[in-house]
């Protein structure tokens, strides 16, 4: 069956930028139009990855930070895809670090969650708030600390005092229960030796030494033993 013909939104995803730069040649009402999702095509040439794309249509004028019908924006969409040239680009072209999905979500979050260590630092080095919590009030190290990556755990904790290691999220689990919780041995162990707390409870009355294998909650207690 043969393919019907691709929409702008398509090409600019696809990253056919000279097919897009000259529907635009012809239209420039394309760079501002939105589809079905309420996305526009910077939305698409950023998830994409295409960052010629992105600077073209950024230079014709268009907005830096629209956002799709659940709040996206093309710099949350890019940090959530890995896309480190576009998320430099936007950032400097001033889109908001701090946007956030009508779930909360930001794109310090979503490259937290999925690793991209070399975004999360640029982020942050733009300002993005290391606290920032989701709807459900998720941190970044909340994402980090469950998913195991731990190179991030290692970037958020060096920021010391800035960083609220205990914060908690809606059912009051700080990011070392759920470390715990998902056996992340490394993260968790981390975590206590920057002064995470195990006597915090969560809504379920557990500390994080309840949620912990055996092992894993006579290390964490040595570590917190140790002397200074």
């Amino acid at each position: 069956m043969a393919r019907p013909n691709p929409s702008i939104f398509d090409l600019a995803y696809e990253g056919n930028a000279t097919a897009v730069m000259k529907l635009i040649t012809e239209d420039e009402t394309f760079k501002t139009q939105i589809d079905s999702n309420g996305r526009m095509l910077l939305h698409w040439a950023a998830l994409g990855g295409h960052h010629e794309l992105v600077q073209f249509l950024l230079s014709l004028g268009a907005p830096v930070d629209p956002q799709d019908d659940t709040n996206m924006t093309p710099l949350i969409l890019a940090a959530s895809a890995g896309r480190e040239k576009v998320v430099t680009i936007l950032i400097t072209e001033g889109a908001n670090v701090n946007a956030q999905t009508i779930d909360g979500h930001s794109a310090l979050q979503y490259a937290a969650s999925k690793n991209w260590h070399s975004i999360c630092l640029k982020l942050i080095e733009k300002g993005a708030d290391i606290n920032i919590t989701d709807n459900r009030g998720a941190t970044p190290l909340h994402r980090a600390a469950s998913k195991g990556n731990v190179e991030i755990v290692k970037m958020l904790l060096a920021h010391g005092n800035r960083l609220k290691i205990d914060k908690t999220d809606a059912y009051g689990n700080s990011a070392l229960h759920l470390a715990c919780e998902e056996d992340r041995n490394t993260e968790a162990k981390l975590l206590v030796s920057h002064g995470a707390s195990l006597e915090l409870t969560n809504r379920e009355k557990k500390t994080p030494l309840d949620l912990c294998t055996p092992a894993l909650a006579r290390q964490l207690k040595a570590l917190k033993e140790k002397p200074e």
